[in-house]
């Protein structure tokens, strides 16, 4: 089994309280280790889905008081950046490892993706049918949001945040850190490939 190499003390650094603490610990146990993964899992990802994507780490640089109550590596389209597009992500948090897809506000083409789900929620519900999809938009960081079924209703009210100002599109699978410490990369890499409908979505809008 190729597991993903996190022990519990990865999730435990969530957990600390006090912004220096949390981050020093980020920057030395966990970052390294999502630096790895981002170099591992890519090409994988080019080979499995057809796409091209290039890892890119959280810094966390604009953060200052507030420590943050996740770490991810994105996997977006471009090589300069990822929170322009929408983009495949590996986090950790307290609550254990996330594979989801997400489009920030910021992202340069959001009300058109917002649009397009709209169109698309049919298609996407049948895209989508039998697969459970957690909604990461509002969570509490410490234990996994539920999943339900991802049926036009899902698509269309995921289209109605999206749409909004601050709206953030978020959704995937998580594992507990039970289970995420045992996680096959191969498992991980079936999420990714469960999300590229909704990630091929993005990349048409």
């Amino acid at each position: 089994m190729d597991t993903l190499g996190l022990t519990r003390s990865d999730f435990e650094v969530f957990t600390i309280g006090g912004f220096a603490d949390r981050m020093a610990l980020i920057q030395e146990q966990v970052r390294p280790k999502l630096v790895r993964l981002g170099r591992q899992i890519a090409p994988e990802l080019e080979r499995r889905l057809g796409l091209e994507v290039f890892p890119h780490v959280a810094k966390h640089a604009r953060r200052t008081v507030n420590p943050p109550p996740e770490t991810w590596c994105a996997f977006g389209p471009s090589a300069k950046g990822y929170k322009r597009y929408g983009y495949l992500a590996l986090c950790v948090s307290a609550a254990g490892v996330h594979a989801r897809m997400v489009v920030k506000p910021e992202a340069d083409r959001r009300p058109q993706i917002a649009a397009l789900l709209a169109q698309r929620a049919s298609e996407m519900a049948r895209s989508f049918a039998g697969t459970p999809l957690a909604r990461y938009d509002q969570w509490s960081f410490t234990k996994l949001p539920p999943a339900s079924g991802a049926d036009e209703r899902f698509w269309t009210e995921l289209s109605e945040v999206t749409r909004k100002k601050t709206g953030t599109l978020d959704v995937g699978f998580g594992w507990n850190v039970r289970e995420a410490t045992a996680l096959d990369r191969a498992e991980l890499l079936d999420a990714y490939r469960e999300l590229k409908p909704l990630y091929d979505l993005c990349r048409v809008a």
